[in-house]
Formats: structure tokens, sequence, C-alpha cells
């Protein structure tokens, strides 16, 4: 019985397509592998391998080597939380603080009773100007305080459906993106 859908399997398949190199498409291959499961598992890292025609030893010491990647089951959502220098000095140890009895945790890598939420301390995620700041849901929040941790977990437990996620987040700071002007040649 296989790890990964069929439908992914062949995503994963195409992928090395998109990338100079196919060594580049294991980092992409797992999110997928990851997003669908929730954690990697011996498993599908060996699914991700035969798909890409890579050793499976490369593509677990990948999976191992970057902390995205996730080898234990993590809650459905999992906040990532910045605790550099930017955001601890702008008070996100209270932010982790308040997270833990919002989402009712006593640690970093637990999950919460229900299985909907974890939470992993992180390092920088560039975005100091914006501290504290989090990631949840491939969304990031930035200006952190304690109503608004609570405004998130609460718009998680009562989600019906899976927030989608985005590559490109907009409205966090409710700040319009800013606009690309091109300069005449010439001129």
């Amino acid at each position: 019985m296989s790890a990964l859908s069929p439908h992914l399997l062949e995503e994963i398949k195409a992928l090395p397509a998109r990338y100079p190199q196919p060594r580049s498409a294991v980092m992409p291959a797992l999110d997928l592998a990851q997003e669908e499961l929730g954690y990697l598992t011996p498993e599908a890292m060996s699914e991700v391998a035969v798909a890409l025609q890579l050793d499976p030893g490369y593509v677990e010491g990948v999976a191992t080597f970057y902390t995205l990647f996730h080898l234990e089951p993590v809650g459905k959502h999992r906040f990532y939380v910045c605790t550099n220098l930017s955001c601890t000095l702008r008070g996100a140890e209270e932010i982790v603080e308040h997270m833990r009895g919002a989402i009712g945790v006593k640690e970093a890598g637990e999950v919460s009773k229900d299985g909907l939420f974890s939470y992993e301390e992180v390092e920088c995620m560039g975005a100091c100007e914006y501290a504290p700041m989090l990631r949840v849901d491939h969304r990031y929040h930035y200006d952190l305080t304690a109503a608004k941790i609570d405004q998130l977990v609460a718009e998680r437990k009562s989600s019906s459906v899976p927030l989608s996620p985005t590559l490109s987040p907009s409205g966090e700071r409710g700040l319009p993106k800013p606009k690309r002007t091109r300069k005449k040649a010439g001129g």
C-alpha cells in the first residue's frame, strides 16, 4: 500500500522538469508529501525518492536537515513563532507563553489534545520590522498581540474548510502591495 496518493506521486514525478537539476525538486516534493500526510513518514520519503529517481538516503538527508520538514505528527495548524532578537525585544516570549495557553500545550512540539494545534519556535523569518511575527497555514502574521493570537486560534477552531495556503500573503497588516514602475529606456 502506498503512503502517498497516486495523484500526488504523478505531481511529484512532474517536478524535475521544472528545475535545472532533478535534485532541486526534492524540497518541493517533500513539501507536497508533508502537506498530504501532515508529516513525513519513512515510506513517504522512499516513495518521493523513487518518484524522483534519487537515492533514498539523499531524500532522507534533505528531510532531516531542514526544520520545516516534520518526521513526527504535528498539529493540523502549526504555528511557527519567531523568537529571534527583534521579535524577542518586541514581546515574542509573551506571545509564546500566550500561545501555549491558547492552544492547550505546555511546550514546543507538543500536539493539542484535539490534534488541531502545535507550535515551534523558529529563528528569523525576515520580517523584523513587523515583530513579533509568526507563520501559520502558509501565511505570515505581524505585530502580534495576545488578542491577535486568540483570533488566529479561534478562526482555526471554527473553520470547517481548510484555510487555503498562499505563497504571497496579503492583508495581514492592511497594507497595499507596492506598485512597481518601469523607467522608460533612454529617459
